[in-house]
């Protein structure tokens, strides 16, 4: 078993690696329906999630 300090230190390496990497992301350009408006960008309202599932069952 390998000691805390070194286990912290690999830890902490992974983690500045990921946060190096770009997250990918999509931007979907949706029509927006005729006599509808967008609502204003709000920083402190809630942000939805959608899950994609690109594998085949």
């Amino acid at each position: 078993m390998l000691p805390g300090f070194i286990i912290d230190q690999i830890r902490q390496r992974e983690e500045e690696e990921q946060a190096k990497r770009p997250v990918a992301q999509v931007e979907l350009h949706l029509p927006v329906p005729e006599g509808s408006q967008l609502p204003e960008h709000d920083e402190e309202s809630d942000r939805g999630v959608v899950i994609i599932d690109l594998l085949p069952e």
